[in-house]
């Protein structure tokens, strides 16, 4: 038994019907050359009948506060294979995904689904992965991803995701470990970080709040569209963007990847909400989830947020990209000074009233960010599966009452995968944000290479 981490409990006490609470990725293969007409088929038929076991955590069901491993595991209630109606285009996969990202995992079984989809245009078929987020972090997904595929185009084993094997089903099948020891150890860490968090909030009011100007707290975030109660229904759009174009831009500002992917992010809501007649006057506010994961593990949660001022309000892309940037590095400086606990306990103390806000749903257009923005790192090589070539992996995530929409990257080869989720009811058009953003990388290449730059509408 291994017991939930405090982050791993608020997710599973968040969820309710209208905000399930599961992350999920849809990857995109190419069918072999000259692959047999029954490829798919046969793939499937060998994962239904492969004599691998699951290993952690996908055996691991919830008991109490703890994670137990089921005895009786029945691989048909996770595993579906479907076929898209023609002409199977990535309209059809996308309604269907999103159809699925809305439906809530059974919490009598280990929480995780996956299917099979075939049928889809250009010789593709997809698999889509949702598992619930008190299992998996973003970073802890990647890594489950990385470890089931395979770098060799010519490998023909066909190991479900769930039944990796090797070293590392070898290290999580160890010995199991004393529940209550785990707990005392648990404890004590906590007790450890105390002076440390303590040091940095005194610091946090007596140098921070009011008086450096790249200092986001929990209470400046606008009200917004983005942050109204949400209905259990999804809406999914995702599209691939060329990293290159990313690279020539961030090198030629002496910027990050990150610094340059919120900047962009900030034009496309901005250009969205001004075609919706409702972008606010004060700046949005993003929640980027930051890492805190200091091992090779690849299970339950190790994640903090940053706050970043996403400068909407101003109308020069680059007068928005210097405001993200600074907010992001004046949270980067603090968390520097503290380790991976500390951070943890430091953030559940300052955003301790926004996560009861979240939770409570009492306010839900009172929100201490407006959007949430993820960027996690992917495979930098070509991954296969039984020879079948991933073409593209888009990250799908969560939703919440006060927080309708969420952007998730992840880069693959020389690509970053976009991922839109929202609730289908409260954002109307919300695809649009994948021109938006086109344009807005668009606009930025223009600046970089000194081209004009077509003037951006006005605020109404």
């Amino acid at each position: 038994m291994r017991p939930l981490h405090p982050i791993d409990f608020i997710f599973l006490t968040l969820e309710k019907r209208q905000q399930p609470m599961h992350v999920g990725g849809l990857f995109l293969f190419q069918i072999p050359e000259n692959a047999p007409a029954s490829f798919i088929q046969d793939l499937v038929t060998d994962i239904q009948n492969s004599k691998s076991s699951p290993i952690p955590p996908f055996n691991n069901y919830l008991n109490g506060l703890f994670w137990d491993e089921d005895q009786e595991f029945d691989l048909d209630h996770h595993f579906r294979h479907i076929a898209l109606p023609k002409p199977g285009r990535i309209r059809e996969l996308l309604t269907y995904i999103s159809q699925e990202h809305s439906a809530l995992i059974d919490r009598a079984k280990p929480l995780w689904t996956c299917h099979i989809i075939e049928g889809i245009e250009g010789n593709r078929f997809a698999m889509y992965f949702k598992i619930h987020h008190a299992m998996v972090d973003g970073i802890a997904g990647m890594r489950l991803v990385e470890k089931s595929l395979s770098h060799d185009p010519n490998a023909k084993s066909i190991v479900p995701p769930w039944c990796v094997e090797g070293p590392r089903a070898k290290r999580l099948k160890a010995p199991k470990v004393n529940a209550f020891k785990n707990v005392l150890q648990t404890i004590k860490g906590q007790l450890e970080c105390a002076p440390r968090v303590a040091y940095e909030l005194s610091q946090t009011v007596m140098k921070d709040m009011g008086r450096n100007p790249d200092y986001v707290s929990s209470f400046q975030a606008p009200s917004c569209i983005l942050n109204q109660r949400v209905s259990a229904s999804r809406r999914f759009a995702a599209q691939s963007f060329e990293f290159s174009r990313l690279r020539h831009i961030s090198k030629a500002l002496g910027v990050t990847i990150n610094d340059m992917v919120l900047a962009i992010c900030s034009g496309a809501l901005r250009e969205y909400l001004l075609s919706q007649n409702a972008l606010p006057k004060k700046p949005l506010i993003a929640m980027v989830p930051a890492s805190v994961r200091s091992d090779d593990s690849d299970v339950s949660n190790r994640i903090t947020m940053i706050l970043a001022n996403l400068g909407t309000h101003k109308e020069d892309p680059l007068e928005r990209l210097k405001i993200v940037r600074g907010s992001v590095l004046s949270a980067k400086e603090r968390f520097k000074r503290m380790n991976a606990n500390q951070i943890l306990n430091y953030s559940a103390f300052v955003y301790g009233a926004a996560g009861l806000n979240i939770a409570s749903g009492l306010m839900p257009t009172r929100q201490a960010f407006n959007v949430i923005i993820s960027n996690v790192p992917g495979p930098q090589e070509p991954l296969y599966w039984n020879g079948a070539r991933l073409e593209a992996l888009y990250p799908a995530s969560i939703v919440l009452d006060g927080q309708a929409l969420n952007i998730t990257m992840t880069s693959y080869l020389d690509k970053l995968e976009v991922g839109l989720t929202a609730c289908r009811n409260a954002l109307p058009k919300m695809q649009n944000l994948l021109t938006h953003l086109e344009e807005e990388i668009q606009r930025f290449e223009r600046i970089v290479d000194g081209e004009p730059v077509p003037k951006l509408q006005a605020v109404s």
